[in-house]
């Protein structure tokens, strides 16, 4: 096999990318500038030596402690749950909340054999038992396994026992059902901020 058909199938891998859209990357490649090529692979060769999780909240950053969690500007007494780092990114982007965030690595899946142990909700209980926290925000997506989630971690926050209990609050506004964050329009997202009910 040739380095471009492994090219091709190595693009082909990558979320939402088929085999015509590999192909044409390919291709747009092979006319490209050699500097900028040689600039897109080293990007990608240190692309996983240089990212990695934040060791407070989870989300990708170049250091230990990502720009959100090392902010003495942001509301230390609010945490927003969300599903993977990607939708740290999205809430980011139209730059009305204020607060922290928390990166649970995915959603309780019991038919994929994913469980709460497998996610970084001990983590979250953690923070929430140790930061004082008064809000957390579960973001995760309206679906029948984000739902689980959400009202898994609102089990257990209400089984700590904490006083004053965090106020558990759901994104809801806006957002369709089996919806994804990643995908939403800023206002939407920020209805969905202002709009939330607790659970």
């Amino acid at each position: 096999m040739s380095i471009y058909d492994d090219l091709t199938n190595n693009f082909s891998r990558l979320p939402g990318i088929g085999k015509k859209s590999a192909l044409r990357m390919v291709n747009w490649l092979l006319k490209q500038d050699i500097t900028y090529v040689q600039n897109f692979a080293r990007n990608l060769s240190q692309l996983q030596d240089k990212i990695k999780p934040c060791k407070i909240c989870g989300a990708w950053t170049e250091e230990e402690i990502c720009p959100v969690c090392s902010n003495p500007a942001r509301e230390k007494n609010q945490i927003c749950v969300v599903e993977e780092s990607q939708d740290v990114s999205t809430i980011e982007a139209y730059g009305e909340y204020k607060g922290l965030y928390h990166v649970l690595g995915g959603l309780i899946k019991p038919l994929d054999g994913i469980g709460p142990s497998q996610l970084l909700i001990p983590q979250l209980l953690n923070r929430i038992k140790n930061e004082k926290i008064e809000e957390v925000i579960i973001a995760t997506n309206p679906t029948v396994e984000g739902d689980t989630t959400a009202l898994y971690i609102n089990k257990m926050i209400t089984e700590m026992n904490l006083s004053p209990s965090p106020k558990v609050t759901r994104l809801a506004t806006g957002i369709p059902v089996g919806g994804d964050l990643e995908y939403i329009d800023k206002r939407t997202l920020s209805l969905s901020f202002r709009g939330r009910s607790q659970i």
